[in-house]
Parts: structure tokens; C-alpha cells; sequence
């Protein structure tokens, strides 16, 4: 009798702004889930961007964007985002 893997809920979300990444992959290699990757698409720079590449493993911790030198990318709990929302958050504005 094989024991499946329980299937995890997603506690958390990245949104990325790839118009504004410049592909340093800090985000990638500092996430403590690594539920992180590179698109296979490039920006309008000629750069790939992160995307969820396990999105069930995001904690929504946020330290993507605390090591994003451009803010192009911030995670939050799914728990703070309110249901009837249309549109993704905003990030913090820097400085």
C-alpha cells in the first residue's frame, strides 16, 4: 500500500513586476521555501523574471522582496489579502 504525500495549501503568494526585473535572482536563491524559478519568457530588458514554480510551497514571508534591489517582486500571506479584492496588492514604496 503506497502513502501518497499530502497535498499542501498554498499560505502564500509572490506578485513580480517583470517590466522591472533585471534578473539578479536574489529573490530565487534566498527563498527558504526555493518555490522560486526563472520564467522561460524574457522581459522587455532581455531578462527572465521569477515566477511560482511551486506555488503550494509559498509561505508568503515576504523575503523575495526584502533582497529584490529593484522591488520588482513582494510576498504576501494569503490570509492579509482581502476576498473581494480585484487587484493585486501594491508594494511598499521604497525609501
Amino acid at each position: 500500500m503506497s502513502q501518497d504525500k499530502p497535498v499542501r495549501q498554498a499560505k502564500g503568494t509572490v506578485f513580480v513586476r517583470p517590466e522591472v526585473c533585471k534578473g539578479c535572482a536574489y529573490c530565487i536563491e534566498f527563498c527558504p521555501t526555493e518555490c522560486l524559478g526563472f520564467s522561460e519568457e524574457f522581459n522587455a530588458k532581455g531578462y527572465h523574471y521569477p515566477v511560482l514554480k511551486h506555488p503550494e510551497e509559498c509561505t508568503g514571508c515576504g523575503l523575495c522582496g526584502l533582497y529584490c534591489p529593484d522591488f520588482a517582486i513582494f510576498g504576501i500571506r494569503l490570509k492579509d489579502i482581502p476576498q473581494a479584492a480585484s487587484e493585486p496588492p501594491v508594494p511598499p514604496k521604497a525609501g
